[in-house]
């Protein structure tokens, strides 16, 4: 068994906002992915973007967050907007997770969750982002990516609604990540991608 690195693991941007952005194009891409598959192939892109999704909005969580509620003007109401964001995506992502790419609606629904998914990653890089660029030195920045970096390693890579603050993912977030690991070795192992 050949281990392959996921698209997070590969990135080798080491400013946070570089990376997180990077990430943000890798997750259009993977919408693009999905909506243009043919149904027999579908499941496997999806399972990607669900991944990504979730490792990205992990970290974020874990080490953006808390860093901007501190460092920036207004980081409190800011990152408690982009929360609301997240636990929204997540809950879409989850159900279309829990439904499959074979689902009858999966498509109509997969446009919503792109939907909020871009719209919050324009609002985490127009408010957030910005103001992290312009408050950090280029130290903090490679010191944030990687921490993402790390927290990505760790994460759940499917969506857990309600845990979005560092305190729970750092209390469930492990257990979480070691059980969606299982499930997705068991899911290949029995030849199912959803």
């Amino acid at each position: 068994m050949t281990y392959q690195k996921t698209a997070p693991e590969r990135m080798a941007e080491t400013d946070v906002i570089d990376l997180l952005q990077a990430q943000h194009g890798m997750i259009r891409d993977l919408f693009d992915e999905v909506e243009r598959a043919p149904a027999d192939r579908r499941g496997e892109a999806f399972t990607r973007l669900v991944r990504l999704l979730a490792v990205h909005e992990t970290a974020e969580e874990e080490i953006v967050h808390p860093y901007a509620r501190a460092k920036i003007d207004g980081g409190e109401g800011i990152v408690n907007d982009r929360l609301t964001e997240e636990d929204q995506a997540k809950r879409l992502l989850q159900q279309l997770d829990q439904a499959g790419p074979d689902a009858p609606d999966f498509m109509e629904n997969l446009l919503v969750l792109r939907g909020a998914v871009e719209a919050h990653a324009r609002a985490e890089e127009r408010y957030e982002f910005a103001q992290l660029r312009a408050h950090t030195s280029e130290a903090e920045r490679r010191a944030l990516a990687a921490g993402v970096k790390a927290a990505e390693a760790m994460a759940p890579t499917h969506p857990h609604p309600g845990t979005t603050s560092a305190t729970k993912n750092l209390l469930v977030g492990t257990p979480m990540a070691m059980m969606d690991r299982a499930r997705d070795v068991i899911r290949k192992a029995m030849g199912k991608q959803d």
